[in-house]
């Protein structure tokens, strides 16, 4: 179908759907044609807000049978162009799917629309003693439908889990318009392949996920902050090692570099206790119900990470410091793009090989001529690698950096890791998917994609073409 045939078309859809909000006019969609993405940017043809599942499966018929690309668009904070609108075609915006369905504190689990903002839903079930762990760096503007796509994880990771572990059933509307639930909203299932599971992390592939019935848990009283500051990368991760081998047990371990913090800190105006000599910081977060216990688990941190040489060690004081060390450890990756164009790679590695992956990523820096800033979620061995472009032409930057990128990926395979712990493939992502899937893998992908959407309509143009 034309261009021109595809505007005229969802302009039709338009007229049939009157209680839809559509945008059509440049101006409108300029703003769904980007995400978080590097400064990538592909403006849709239109932009459509359905509020129910049942509009949302008005459209995806008509869609399924004009053969019109849809391209599903929660809050817009993915990190791999996931949503992005590659070619023409539609923006379904889940924006206005955005309500807490019901909060069952006699099951422990929260229904909710896929466009509920992720700190919306942790304030809601606070409110009632209980607990949604997930908490990606963009919690506060991030949508659990996109934290699904992705698998999102976030720095509690390391004592809770991903998203993937709190989410029992899916209401799903599919590419031909069919609604489904994918299982069922109880702790076990064992009935037949596990669709709930296939849909987390398919990045709008299969389908349109419109509800989400997620599991809660009781919610900690009680949180305590602590920053170690380190003069050796290498120290500062083996330090995290062996925290982790040991019987105290923190809800977060943030590993940051000296350069990530420092940006952090003056673009949001936020103090953090640096020290002069630090090249790396790691932030341990205690969680439960008796302050007591927390302090007990501090403590019996302190000698390991003295034996690490770490060069200072600070509990925070009050929630106010708690609250800020926060902000600045997650403002990270936002505020590091305002120093310079980036590349930000989402590495995980076994948690014992961080060291190592580490060390290759300064090591490729200096042989490939780039700065890095690391940081992330230590404790689960997911880095983040923000590669920054600062004076690097923009043909070394296109074309040896991909270089660069592909061996650090190439040792994280070696390692027994992968090229993506929680920001997905989507379109960035894609050209080093085959470092880690092989040929067989990409068939049973392809199979997959064909049984749920045999005309490849849903978000074309990424990883599985």
């Amino acid at each position: 179908m034309k261009d021109s045939q595809i505007a005229q078309a969802i302009s039709q859809l338009a007229n049939e759907l009157r209680g839809v909000e559509f945008l059509f006019s440049s101006q409108e969609v300029s703003e769904y044609g980007s995400d978080y993405t590097e400064d990538l940017y592909f403006p849709p043809t239109a932009v459509c807000f359905p509020t129910t599942t049942q509009e949302v499966s008005l459209v995806m018929k008509f869609c399924f049978d004009h053969n019109i690309s849809v391209f599903t668009r929660g809050a817009g904070t993915g990190l791999s162009g996931a949503c992005l609108s590659v070619s023409e075609g539609l923006v379904l915006s889940t924006k206005k799917l955005n309500r807490i369905v019901n909060i069952d504190t006699q099951n422990l689990t929260a229904t909710v629309e896929s466009g509920v903002v992720n700190a919306h839903l942790k304030e809601a079930v606070e409110a009632v003693g209980l607990y949604y762990p997930p908490d990606p760096a963009s919690q506060g503007s991030c949508s659990i439908g996109g934290n699904l796509a992705h698998g999102a994880g976030g720095p509690r990771a390391v004592k809770y889990g991903i998203t993937r572990d709190y989410v029992l059933n899916l209401e799903v509307v599919l590419p031909n318009g069919q609604i489904i639930w994918t299982g069922a909203n109880t702790l076990k299932n064992s009935t037949g392949f596990s669709l709930t599971h296939l849909m987390v992390g398919s990045e709008g592939m299969l389908g349109i996920i419109t509800q989400a019935v997620l599991k809660l848990i009781p919610k900690p009283t009680q949180e305590l902050l602590m920053v170690a500051a380190f003069a050796d990368l290498s120290d500062c991760a083996r330090a995290v090692n062996q925290v982790l081998l040991s019987k105290y047990k923190p809800c977060a371990i943030e590993l940051m570099e000296k350069s990530g913090v420092e940006i952090s800190m003056v673009a949001t105006q936020t103090a953090f206790p640096t020290h002069p000599s630090a090249e790396a910081y790691l932030l341990f977060a205690f969680d439960g119900f008796e302050g007591e216990d927390l302090f007990a688990q501090a403590e019996g941190i302190f000698g390991i990470l003295d034996n690490h040489n770490a060069l200072d060690i600070l509990p925070s004081p009050n929630a106010d410091t708690s609250a800020a060390w926060w902000k600045v450890r997650r403002a990270i990756g936002e505020t590091v793009k305002q120093v310079s164009p980036y590349k930000e790679e989402d590495t995980v590695v076994p948690r014992s090989a961080m060291p190592g992956l580490l060390k290759k990523v300064k090591e490729i820096g200096d042989q490939y001529g780039f700065q890095s800033v690391c940081y992330g979620h230590a404790g689960d061995g997911n880095l983040h690698v923000n590669i920054l472009k600062n004076d690097l032409s923009d043909e070394y930057w296109h074309h040896e950096i991909p270089k660069a990128i592909t061996e650090i990926f190439e040792y994280c395979k070696s390692v027994g890791g992968t090229i993506s712990g929680e920001h997905g493939i989507g379109l960035v992502q894609a050209p080093y998917l085959p470092i880690v899937m092989g040929d067989a893998h990409f068939q049973l992908f392809r199979g997959i994609k064909e049984t749920f959407d045999p005309k490849r309509i849903l978000n074309p143009g990424k990883w599985l073409g």
